[in-house]
């Protein structure tokens, strides 16, 4: 039965477009449909009813930060005629291209699943042609065509942790110190916890408080740390950044706190003295070494004193024209004169007192003593304590080294070398210097030398502290004119000391 009741111009209607020409129209359409006990309609040219649309679509129409991993998927209002839908009737491009994937159909719903990821930041076009069907073979009226645009490449690349304070090595440590360690990026603060990082002394965990902000972890003890003690701080792989990108490795570092106040030397009649030889006497080469702020001496005869005359009595130790220097002080010395047994007796008495000061800064009295730079103490920065050589000597020579007092004029460091104590290298520019900061004095600051000690052979440089060494001190070599400066004193015990243009500037 053909009924003509309704007429159409196309074959079918999409559903949102039913056409309410006028009430009269539209109820007897609903009489029609209601009669014939579905939503078909009969035409002249056959079977018609309801279009197949897009009723949404996944990713949305101009959606932005889409995954690059993304399904692009659409969904009907209606079920579909599997083969109707394929990889021609449904494509996305980028503009230029189709991409290649794989179509499928479920239901409703239509999918097109990209061969590899989308690429970052880039719009595409979805279209679903008018050739795909329902089952009763009605298609969609016009193509449907949406628009999206992709996210940011991930981040992929793992956090780094860039700085930690205290720094890795770092000796002298505040006991109150905080710990701090910066990350590269970010970080997923739910992964900064008690159990991503630990403080350990040994095998002992410290407690604390621990907390992130920005990039950087923090974390205070509990109580103060231990004197001269070494800490371990380790951040694990199990820290991520907002991307969930773990460190590749577990960050871990150490430092040392710092040495308990330690005591200064009694030094006795070594006060007295800027320059000792010990019995072999002390050898004077240029014209412009002074000893200021003190004198001079050796338990030797006053001959093996050369070229120095006395400030006080001006008596002349073998000077010669491109050899003289002055003593402000006095020089004592055994006989002949000038040397007398009053002035041998001054003599004796301060050797006595030096060996006596040399074995009290020893490691035998004053143990502990650690070496943050395996024996080269150039380019350090060091907080108060007793540092001793592991390999037996004490260089500095990658730079100067500086002493923090950190604002304690009583501050004392002691440096222990079995061997010996070289400072500076070769060359017009190899001087190298010791900086006091932070209210530190050249007074409090002991070298114990086991054999000689060099004070920039190449000449220049300003050294400090009082060296006590076994066999003997030199400073700068021959035919340097530049000024070489030692504030404190050089003791030696058992050789000579050798100056060429040197000023000491003996501490009060």
């Amino acid at each position: 039965m053909k009924t003509n009741l309704i007429r159409y111009p196309r074959k079918c209607l999409q559903s949102k477009q039913w056409q309410l020409f006028s009430n009269r129209w539209f109820v007897l359409s609903l009489l029609v449909l209601f009669a014939a006990g579905c939503k078909k309609v009969i035409e002249e040219t056959g079977q018609t009813g309801v279009c197949p649309i897009v009723v949404s679509t996944n990713p949305a129409n101009a959606a932005t930060g889409v995954n690059l991993n993304a399904a692009i998927k659409a969904s009907f209002n209606e079920l579909m005629d599997s083969s109707s839908v394929n990889a021609t009737t449904f494509t996305v491009n980028d503009g230029t291209t189709n991409i290649a994937g794989v179509v499928s159909h479920t239901g409703v719903e239509v999918s097109f699943s990209p061969a590899t990821n989308l690429l970052p930041n880039t719009t595409y076009t979805a279209t679903i042609v008018s050739g795909v069907k329902d089952p009763a073979g009605n298609a969609m009226i016009s193509d449907h065509v949406w628009t999206f645009t992709t996210g940011p490449a991930p981040d992929l690349t793992a956090p780094t942790v860039i700085s930690a304070i205290p720094s890795n090595g770092q000796t002298g440590v505040d006991l109150k110190t905080s710990v701090t360690a910066t990350f590269s990026e970010a970080m997923d603060s739910t992964t900064i916890n008690n159990s991503t990082f630990q403080l350990m002394q040994g095998t002992t965990v410290i407690s604390g408080l621990l907390s992130y902000t920005g990039t950087t972890l923090t974390f205070v003890p509990s109580a103060a740390l231990a004197y001269n003690t070494l800490y371990t701080g380790t951040i694990t792989t199990a820290a991520k950044d907002l991307a969930g990108n773990a460190i590749s490795s577990d960050f871990v570092w150490n430092f040392t706190t710092e040495q308990a106040a330690v005591a200064a030397p009694t030094m006795g009649s070594v006060l007295l003295f800027g320059i000792f030889g010990g019995s072999a006497g002390i050898t004077n080469q240029g014209l412009n070494t002074v000893i200021n702020n003190g004198s001079i001496g050796t338990t030797g005869a006053s001959t093996l004193i050369t070229g120095f005359h006395d400030g006080t009595t001006g008596d002349i130790y073998t000077e010669t024209p491109l050899n003289t220097g002055l003593v402000k002080g006095r020089i004592y010395s055994a006989p002949p004169a000038p040397g007398d047994g009053t002035s041998f007796d001054i003599a004796t008495e301060g050797l006595a007192d030096a060996t006596d000061m040399y074995l009290s800064i020893s490691p035998a009295s004053k143990p502990g003593g650690t070496d943050p730079g395996a024996g080269e103490l150039g380019g350090l920065t060091l907080a108060p304590g007793i540092y001793q050589s592991a390999s037996g000597t004490f260089k500095i020579s990658n730079g100067d080294l500086t002493l923090d007092a950190k604002g304690d004029p009583n501050a004392v460091w002691i440096f222990q070398t079995a061997a010996g104590l070289t400072v500076g290298i070769a060359g017009p520019d190899g001087a190298r210097s010791v900086k006091m900061i932070n209210g530190g004095l050249p007074k409090n600051v002991y070298w114990h030398v086991g054999s000689a000690a060099t004070i920039n052979g190449a000449g220049g440089g300003v050294m400090v502290g009082n060296i006590i060494a076994s066999a003997g001190v030199t400073f700068s070599t021959p035919g340097n004119a530049v000024q070489t400066v030692l504030d404190g004193r050089a003791i030696s015990l058992n050789a000579s000391v050798t100056l060429v243009n040197t000023t000491i500037n003996v501490p009060d």
